[in-house]
């Protein structure tokens, strides 16, 4: 939605905007689901920038992964200008903010992410460009403790993450996967009552590669 007094409204949030952002972009744009998506995480008070260029290496680095990644990247890319996507790129979130229930109505999103540009506030968030360190102070600082179900109790808080392994980066195949696991929970959420046609899109080149 337009920005309005610097706050803007949109379905989805996505950190990242390299291939695992873009792949959950992509997706969430086929089944019908607005998203903004912007560069990365620069948490207020961190102390330094997260540290996200391990999260662009694939597990495998011979000259047919590499390849493979580089032709499914491109196709993003396509689909996302042509589809016009919101994809922000050199803008990134200052602070991940989740919002009581109460504070502003479900109209307003559960979740507050701030840039230098103003407020994004939004039902969804995805992260697919965050050190785990960061990632376990937000989910510490949400009262979630790191266990068998706490990507149920993420999920239930509306975020989601795409991409982000714990020691290895997966592959891009594995991306595409999280990814369309990830739009069709979104989706579900934002269309309870079944969702729309499916676009043409992006994913389907998971299939050719």
């Amino acid at each position: 939605m337009p920005l309005c007094g610097g706050i803007e409204r949109t379905t989805a949030v996505v950190i990242g905007t390299g291939l695992s952002g873009l792949a959950v972009a992509s997706e969430l744009e086929r089944r019908g689901v607005a998203s903004i998506i912007v560069d990365g995480l620069d948490l207020l008070g961190a102390g330094h920038p997260a540290n996200t260029s391990s999260l662009q290496r694939c597990d495998a680095a011979d000259a047919a992964s590499l390849k493979e990644r580089n032709e499914i990247l491109r196709h993003l890319r396509n689909y996302a200008a042509s589809h016009k996507l919101d994809v922000r790129n050199g803008i990134r979130a200052l602070q991940l903010d989740h919002l009581d229930a109460g504070t502003g109505g479900s109209s307003a999103g559960q979740w507050a992410v701030q840039t230098p540009g103003g407020v994004l506030l939004a039902d969804h968030l995805v992260l697919t460009r965050c050190a785990h360190s960061q990632l376990r102070r937000m989910l510490s600082e949400l009262g979630m403790a790191a266990g068998r179900n706490v990507m149920a109790a993420m999920h239930a808080l509306g975020m989601y993450l795409v991409g982000v392994g714990e020691l290895i980066t997966p592959t891009p195949k594995e991306v595409l996967r999280q990814a369309k696991v990830v739009g069709q929970a979104i989706s579900a959420k934002v269309y309870p009552d079944g969702r729309p046609a499916l676009l043409p899109g992006a994913l389907s080149l998971a299939a050719s590669v």
